[in-house]
């Protein structure tokens, strides 16, 4: 072993984190095995470097026994006093037995042990960096495409992006700039697989964080995101500061916060509706666009009726059924709608007890496609 690779060591441990104590003692392991494989060996030997002059010798160490059975393990009495009087038995005598040759064999095994290691520590580090980024959002570039995943560049690595996970609204072109949510890091033998999304819940919420300086230090709080990627979605938001309006804050000035999401989004819709801890508040803004008359809770069932005005009924549904199933995600309640001459002829409205109070409470998401016209 030369000097130059003990150096190298030294600029490894400075520059990949690798302590050179933990390398040193790697290549040592590998040498005994390269002793035992390339000299037919079976011996208990031991590799002594010297880390001044990068020298390297084996010495083979044999217990002194009174009788002999395995003679590449064991050394009599007899023969131990003869290297050193002061031998007794069970002691452990050492023997050099560096073969002529075996520089260039250790030269070759240390270089592999060193890149192996290298290959190690840097699949770790880069494992470490982005486990702590799950449920994270970055900036990537498309690489290149398959039936399977489409290969985004993190940098450091390439993440996979799966079809069930790629917006059906958006065609990737390799060195296309996306961001992604990071959904999975897993540990294996080939070293960390990272697993990103573009439909995943979670980016629409950290978009939000990334517009909106009052969801990101906290003023404004997103409750819950429902979401049907690439078409619509909906998120509730709450402050408890009363001198913030949650949803005007997410809409921005001329709705251009929430512009810069749909934008990332390619298009995709996305109403804003402030949360509350009354289900009968929440559920009436949940339907937002549409105008509600009535909501009915089933706290046993978790479940509402909704009274819309008849000329309201197809909004509050929505297109096959999409507005009345994000508002369902988006509560956690189920909402089963009515329209106002239905629930009359029924008999469920009007009821006394009726809160007419909508027109105050029920905060309906902002239209951002008007507000910029």
């Amino acid at each position: 072993m030369s000097s130059e690779l003990l150096d190298a060591l030294t600029i490894l441990e400075r520059e990949k984190g690798i302590s050179r104590d933990v390398l040193i003692e790697a290549i040592e392991a590998a040498l005994v095995s390269a002793y035992r494989r390339n000299f037919n060996q079976a011996q208990n030997v031991r590799i002594d470097l010297n880390l001044q002059t990068g020298s390297m010798r084996v010495f083979a160490r044999k217990e002194v026994v009174d009788q002999v059975f395995d003679p590449r393990l064991e050394i009599s009495l007899e023969d131990a006093r003869q290297i050193t009087p002061n031998y007794q038995v069970e002691d452990v005598v050492e023997m050099e037995v560096t073969p002529k040759d075996f520089g260039r064999i250790a030269a070759q095994t240390a270089k592999q042990v060193v890149t192996q290691r290298v290959r190690e520590a840097e699949r770790g580090i880069i494992y470490s960096e982005f486990i702590d980024r799950e449920e994270d959002i970055m900036t990537g570039i498309v690489q290149r495409l398959d039936s399977k995943f489409i290969y985004v560049s993190l940098g450091k690595i390439e993440a996979l992006l799966p079809v069930n996970e790629q917006m059906p609204n958006e065609r990737y072109k390799p060195h296309d700039r996306i961001k992604v949510f990071i959904t999975k890091v897993e540990k294996t033998t080939k070293g960390p697989q990272i697993f990103v999304s573009r439909t995943h819940p979670g980016l629409l919420k950290r978009l939000f964080e990334i517009e909106v300086p009052e969801i990101y230090d906290g003023t404004v709080e997103i409750k819950s995101v429902a979401r049907e990627a690439g078409d619509r979605s909906k998120i509730s938001v709450h402050s408890d500061n009363n001198e913030v309006d949650p949803v005007g804050s997410c809409v921005g000035p001329k709705g251009a916060r929430v512009q810069a999401v749909v934008n990332e989004l390619k298009g995709e819709k996305i109403d804003i509706v402030k949360w509350s801890a009354d289900p009968v508040v929440f559920v009436a803004n949940s339907l937002s666009p549409s105008k509600v008359l009535d909501v009915m809770v089933n706290e046993n069932e978790k479940a509402t009726t909704v009274v819309v005005p008849d000329y309201q009924l197809s909004l509050a549904i929505g297109k096959r059924g999409q507005n009345a199933r994000l508002a369902a995600k988006l509560t956690g309640w189920k909402i089963d709608i009515k329209s106002e001459t239905e629930a009359r002829e029924i008999g469920i409205y009007p009821r006394e007890e009726t809160i007419r109070l909508f027109d105050d409470q029920v905060d309906t998401d902002f239209d951002y496609e008007e507000e910029l016209d």
